[in-house]
This record gives C-alpha cells, sequence and structure tokens, in this order.
C-alpha cells in the first residue's frame, strides 16, 4: 500500500512498516533526511492531517505533503520522551513541557480554518454513558454542559494532547503529531495531561500516584495561565468523556480515568 506514494513523492523507505488502530506508517528517507508516511481513511485522522497542514510545522511536525489519505510529514528523531521523563522523576518538566506544546498550537494564524469539529459534538457520548452506568459520569456530564454553555477563550484544539503525541524531534524541539481537530474553549486541551502516561502503560502509573494529581494541579494551571476551578471542571468532563469510550468497549482502562475524575470532583467540592 505504500508503494504509489514512494514512487509519487520520491521517497526511499527507512525501516518497517508500523500499524496502529487507525493508521499504517512508514519511516521514508525524503532527499536523504528522515519522514515519516503515514496512511490512514478515517475522518479523525484525516481531519488532523489537515490541520497538522494548517500549522505549517509551529508547535508540531511540519507537513511535506498530503494527498487524500496519505500525509508526509517530518520524523521525530530524537532520544527524549515525556513519557520516560514523568516515569524518571521529573513528572514536572514533562507537564510543563506539553502545556508550552498547547500554547504554541493554541496560537491563531492567518490561514483559513481547516474542518473541525466543535467541542460540543465531540462530547455527544458522555450524556448517553452517564444514563447508562450513573456514578461519577453523572458529574462529568453536568459538568460538561455546563462549560459547554458558557464557552471560554476559544482556540483550535489538539483534541488528543498527551505525552506520547509530543515527540522530541532534536534541533527542532518538543513537537505535536496525532491531533483529532477540534474548535472550542482552549481548557479543554490540558486536561488529558492528568490521565496520562497511564493510559499508555497502566503498568507503570505516574497520574495516579498518590499526591500527583494535586502536583500537577499546580504546575498545569501556572503553565497554562488557567484559573484552578476551570482547569478542574475541564479533568471532570474529559475523564468523563473518555470513560465513557472505554466502557463503551469493555476496557478496564476506563478505571484511570474514572479516578482522576473522582478526584477532580472531590477536589472541586473542597
Amino acid at each position: 500500500m505504500f508503494g504509489p506514494y514512494l514512487q509519487r513523492w520520491n521517497l526511499v523507505a527507512d525501516g518497517e512498516p508500523i500499524l496502529t488502530p487507525a493508521a499504517h506508517l512508514l519511516p521514508v528517507l525524503r532527499k536523504g533526511e528522515p519522514a515519516m508516511l503515514k496512511l490512514s481513511s478515517t475522518p479523525d485522522q484525516q481531519r488532523g492531517a489537515a490541520l497538522m497542514e494548517w500549522w505549517s510545522g509551529e508547535g508540531a511536525a511540519r507537513v511535506f505533503a498530503r494527498d487524500g489519505t496519505a500525509l508526509l510529514m517530518e520524523r521525530a528523531t530524537g532520544e527524549r520522551s515525556l513519557a520516560d521523563m514523568a516515569r524518571g522523576g521529573d513528572d514536572d518538566e514533562a507537564c510543563r513541557i506539553l502545556c508550552t506544546t498547547v500554547n504554541r498550537l493554541h496560537r491563531s494564524r492567518p490561514d483559513p480554518l481547516p474542518e473541525l469539529v466543535p467541542l460540543t459534538l465531540w462530547f455527544r457520548e458522555l450524556g448517553p454513558a452517564a444514563a447508562k452506568h450513573g456514578g461519577i459520569l453523572t458529574r462529568s456530564f453536568e459538568t460538561a454542559q455546563m462549560l459547554l454553555a458558557d464557552p471560554g477563550e476559544q482556540a483550535v484544539l489538539h483534541g488528543d494532547l498527551h505525552h506520547d503525541n509530543v515527540l522530541d524531534f532534536g534541533h527542532r524541539g518538543w513537537l505535536a503529531i496525532d491531533p483529532h481537530g477540534l474548535i472550542g474553549e482552549r481548557g479543554f486541551d490540558f486536561a488529558n495531561i492528568f490521565t496520562n502516561p497511564d493510559l499508555s502503560d497502566p503498568s507503570r502509573p505516574v497520574a495516579t500516584q498518590p499526591g500527583r494529581f494535586h502536583r500537577r494541579l499546580r504546575v498545569v494551571a501556572e503553565a497554562a495561565d488557567i484559573e484552578r476551578g476551570r482547569l478542574l471542571r475541564w479533568i471532570l468532563a474529559w475523564t468523563g468523556l473518555s470513560a465513557a469510550w472505554f466502557l463503551g468497549d469493555n476496557d478496564p482502562l476506563a478505571e484511570v480515568d474514572l479516578r482522576i475524575a473522582s478526584l477532580a470532583a472531590a477536589e472541586l467540592a473542597r
């Protein structure tokens, strides 16, 4: 499946294909320089590819070419990892890097916006899940409704900003990949920090370690320049939605979201 694009864009394979639930990827060389060829037909991935192009390499990986289901972008070759940083005792700095990246992505650009999904639509599955499961999801749903009815500062949103979607691009620094392409209140993009990198590897927990939630709350609120209560509400809303998706797939990772949601709710109740 990569063959036509290797020929069209004068690429040379530079590694083994990588298969994810949403895409097929192939490390390649473009004019002798490392790049990544990504193929996906899912709407989220295609919308994200258009957003990557719109960002023009500012805060996100640079796009070299895009055609239908194919995306050719620069490849991260740095050795650092935010997930390893968080697990290795430098979680504060990992959170600050994530916040700095989000802030860069949220800057306005002069070009016309690509197709984006509003948060009101993105949260559509939380209500039915709350009705089915109850508990903390009911509180998450009520909080999401409040936030969406009275939105704050609007921004183009990554939608899935976490430790494994901000990579080390060497001299280019830390850059984002794999956005969903949303639009809504900027605070939404910071909430995902609080459940990761545990959702990638729950066997090595960071987010759910005692005291870590409250430490992150201080670090992120300052680095993101967002009011603490507003941040807590976005954490509660987002973790409810994420848990709803995992519960729908009978995925035990929902427990991570539910634990963080409960911490946010408890803090709001204080």
